[in-house]
């Protein structure tokens, strides 16, 4: 036991914090196991966490990080508005009202084995958001868009034809039953390393296409900057407008949900933070790959960890009152003309 302790105090601590919310919060939470991973002489948990209504019929939303495991703020990120709801159920009655109205699902280390070792991929040298079986329309850049040429290269998708790896197995399968069986379900995947500004994406990766809910994403973007207008902007928008890949996993459950359940809303985003600020302020972070994806001194550490509470908040509250704000009809088909006008053009 103490060997452990000290193992994962050394390479993953994250599982160690999340161990004590868990304790911490036990009457309030559901927890589940959904895969285990070896690693440095141990078994890591992949773990999902729920709270809140357990009725089908309510909606959803999910929280996922560490898909990549050299990006692990996305895994302190989501473990830090765990915290926060976890400690708020022990005073708070309005958040014990809310939710009885909505489930959240958390799934803060989906890639503990990357995590561990320090890298982007999976122990098996596999890219997860390039894992999945979809191919982008025309040319990607090269690697960076996904490949098959070696494991040693970053962005490997896996050899063709090969299952999905384990973790992105597990990270759909948690999505399918746990989301997607919902009216209304969002998620929100917590990444790094991308640019200067925070970006909130939305699908698609793999085509300049804007998505079937692209209407609604321009409604959740007017609501999140018109309820928060003094606080950290985000800048929102579809990842293709950046580059496209081949393999994304929120592309492949976006258009499964399309296909099989049309009479539902899914809307999956992620959160890219953009480290490039935190290496222009603070340059010695070159010398280290981990400081390209993470803030390492530790006020910044710290406002990073707080900053994003309130889109977290932000997204909860919307997931509970989607009736409130998702649109039909004709006002459903004029935010999708304005939609594709502010990021496609005409």
């Amino acid at each position: 036991m103490q060997e452990r302790l000290y193992l994962l105090q050394r390479h993953l601590p994250e599982l160690l914090h999340l161990d004590s919310l868990i304790r911490l919060g036990e009457r309030h939470l559901r927890v589940s196991e959904v895969l285990s991973v070896p690693q440095g002489g141990l078994d890591l948990p992949v773990r999902v966490i729920e709270m809140g209504s357990r009725s089908p019929a309510a909606p959803a939303i999910g929280f996922f990080g560490g898909v990549h495991g050299v990006e692990r703020i996305g895994t302190q990120v989501i473990l830090s508005l765990l915290h926060s709801l976890i400690h708020r159920l022990q005073w708070d009655d309005q958040m014990h009202r809310r939710l009885e109205s909505v489930r959240l699902v958390f799934m803060p280390m989906v890639n503990p084995g990357g995590i561990w070792r320090r890298t982007r991929s999976n122990p098996n040298g596999v890219d997860l958001m390039r894992n999945a079986p979809v191919e982008a329309d025309g040319r990607v850049s090269f690697l960076v868009g996904g490949h098959r040429l070696s494991r040693h290269l970053p962005w490997y998708r896996g050899r063709a034809g090969a299952p999905m790896e384990a973790e992105a197995r597990a990270l759909i399968q948690v999505v399918r039953e746990r989301l997607l069986n919902a009216p209304v379900s969002l998620s929100l995947d917590c990444h790094s390393g991308f640019g200067r500004r925070d970006r909130i994406w939305c699908c698609y990766a793999r085509t300049h296409a804007p998505i079937d809910h692209i209407g609604e994403v321009f409604r959740l973007k007017q609501l999140l900057e018109h309820t928060y207008p003094h606080h950290h902007r985000y800048l929102i928008e579809p990842q293709s407008l950046n580059y496209t890949t081949h393999g994304d996993l929120w592309d492949y459950l976006y258009d499964q949900a399309r296909e099989q359940h049309p009479e539902r809303t899914f809307l999956p985003f992620t959160l890219e933070m953009g480290s490039w600020l935190w290496v222009r302020k603070n340059p010695r972070q070159m010398f280290d790959f981990f400081g390209y994806f993470n803030p390492i001194i530790g006020h910044r550490h710290d406002r990073v960890l707080r900053q994003h509470l309130p889109l977290c908040d932000f997204l909860i509250a919307a997931a509970a009152n989607a009736g409130n704000w998702l649109p039909t009809g004709e006002r459903r088909r004029a935010l999708t003309r304005e939609a594709v006008r502010h990021w496609f053009g005409e």
